[in-house]
C-alpha cells in the first residue's frame, strides 16, 4: 500500500467518524479552541493570584509586624506608631503591663528595621538613635516545630543602653520601684531557639545595671549591677543565669538555669553596713525578709 493510499484511508476513516459523531470539522476545531481558551484563562487567573500574594507580602504593612510582636510578647513589647512596611519601617518601642494593663513606658526615639532574605531565613538591621550602638543585626530562621534568632556580632560587643526607668512600663513590682540608672546589653554573640514550646539559649550575653536608683530608698544610689546570660543548646544543658554586685550599698547575688519553659532562680538582697535603714522599705519590696536579707525567687 502506498502513502498515499493510506493518507486517503485514513482521511475517509476521520470523515466517518465526523459522521457517526454528528459533528463538523470546523465544531470540533471550534470546541478545541474553546479548551485552550478556558486553559488559558485559568492559568491567567492562577497569575493573578500568585501576583496579588506577591504583591500583599511585598508591601505588607509594619502594622502587621507590630501585631506579631505584641501577639509573641504577651502585649509587654508594642511596636506603636508603626509605619512603612515590615521590610523596611519604623515605630516607637513602648513597655507594658501586658493585656488590660494601664501600665506603659516608651523610648525616647523610633526604632527603624530593615530586613531581607538571607539563605533560608531572613536578617533583621535596626538602628536607633537614643539606644542602638550603631547597627545591629540579627538572623531569623524557620525550624523544624520552631524558629531560632541569631544576635550577629558588630563592631563591638555592645547591643545598646536603655534607662532604666523603662522597665516602669512592666507594672509591678517596677511602677512601685522607679528605678533610675541605665541598662546595657553586651554579647559577643547569642541564639534564642524556639522549639515545640521550649526556649534554649547558646553563646552569652551580659546586662549591667549602673548608678541603680529607686523611689523608696533614701540613698541617692543603690549601686551598680551584672546579670550574665551562658547556654550551649548544643550539649542539651539549661542555661546559667549569674547575678552580682559591681559595687554599692545593695548587694545583690544570685544563680538560675532556664529550664526550656521559664527560669528559676534564687538569690538574696543586703544592706551594706550602715545603710540598712536607708534600705529597709527596698528590700521589703524586691523579696522574702529573713532578718536582713531579703531572698529573691522566680520560678
Amino acid at each position: 500500500m502506498s502513502i498515499v493510499t493510506a493518507a486517503l484511508r485514513a482521511r475517509e476513516r476521520q470523515q466517518a467518524r465526523f459522521a457517526r459523531t454528528g459533528f463538523a470539522e470546523s465544531t470540533l476545531a471550534e470546541l478545541a479552541w474553546q479548551r485552550t481558551r478556558d486553559a488559558a484563562g485559568r492559568w491567567s487567573g492562577a497569575g493573578l493570584v500568585v501576583g496579588a500574594l506577591i504583591g500583599l507580602v511585598v508591601f505588607a504593612p509594619a502594622a502587621w509586624l507590630a501585631a506579631a510582636v505584641a501577639s509573641g510578647t504577651g502585649q509587654r513589647l508594642l511596636l506603636t506608631d508603626a509605619r512603612g512596611s515590615i521590610w523596611n519601617g519604623s515605630a516607637l518601642p513602648v513597655l507594658s503591663g501586658g493585656v488590660g494593663s494601664r501600665d506603659a513606658s516608651a523610648l525616647p526615639g523610633r526604632i527603624e528595621w530593615q530586613m531581607g532574605l538571607r539563605g533560608f531565613g531572613l536578617e533583621v538591621r535596626a538602628r536607633q538613635a537614643c539606644c542602638l550602638r550603631g547597627e545591629v543585626r540579627a538572623l531569623v530562621k524557620p525550624g523544624f516545630g520552631g524558629m531560632s534568632l541569631q544576635l550577629l556580632p558588630g563592631e563591638s560587643n555592645t547591643v545598646g543602653q536603655w534607662p532604666t526607668a523603662w522597665l516602669a512600663g512592666l507594672g509591678t513590682p517596677w511602677n512601685t520601684l522607679q528605678l533610675g540608672g541605665t541598662l546595657r546589653l553586651t554579647s559577643p554573640g547569642l541564639t534564642v531557639e524556639w522549639v515545640q514550646g521550649r526556649v534554649r539559649f547558646s553563646g552569652e550575653a551580659s546586662l549591667d545595671v549602673a548608678n541603680a536608683s529607686s523611689r523608696v530608698a533614701t540613698l541617692d544610689t543603690l549601686g551598680s549591677y551584672r546579670l550574665v546570660l551562658r547556654g550551649d543548646a548544643a550539649r542539651g544543658a539549661a542555661a546559667t543565669v549569674s547575678l552580682l554586685t559591681v559595687e554599692g550599698a545593695l548587694r545583690l547575688s544570685g544563680q538560675g538555669e532556664w529550664v526550656g519553659t521559664g527560669l528559676r532562680f534564687r538569690g538574696e538582697a543586703q544592706a551594706a553596713e550602715g545603710s540598712e535603714t536607708a534600705l529597709n522599705n527596698l528590700l521589703n519590696i524586691i523579696g522574702r525578709r529573713q532578718g536582713a536579707r531579703s531572698v529573691i525567687s522566680i520560678g
